[in-house]
């Protein structure tokens, strides 16, 4: 491979790179991106939030969720998801204790 070669295929290859970085911000500002930290970050009238997760296993994982005001456990990626517990919110979850 001579030097011309090597120069073009370096220069070609850096222009690929930028065009896929410049191609995910495209994607990210558009909120075209499946990613929940886009969407969490937004702000505007949450009503869903993420309080806590904690993985069990190599699938399935515990989520802690606030939803209008209430917690819900969640117990996710095992053969169905499942709520194990809901609508304790902090003031009866004090008072049942």
């Amino acid at each position: 491979m001579s030097t011309g070669m090597g120069t073009t295929a370096i220069v070609t290859l850096a222009a690929v790179l930028a065009l896929i970085v410049l191609a995910g911000q495209v994607i990210r500002r558009l909120g075209l991106s499946p990613g929940l930290r886009h969407r969490m970050r937004s702000g505007r009238g949450r009503r869903l939030e993420i309080l806590e997760s904690l993985p069990l296993d190599a699938r399935r994982r515990l989520l802690l969720v606030r939803c209008d005001g209430g917690d819900l456990l969640l117990l996710l990626g095992g053969p169905q998801d499942l709520v194990v517990s809901g609508a304790a919110t902090g003031a009866a979850a004090k008072g049942a204790v």
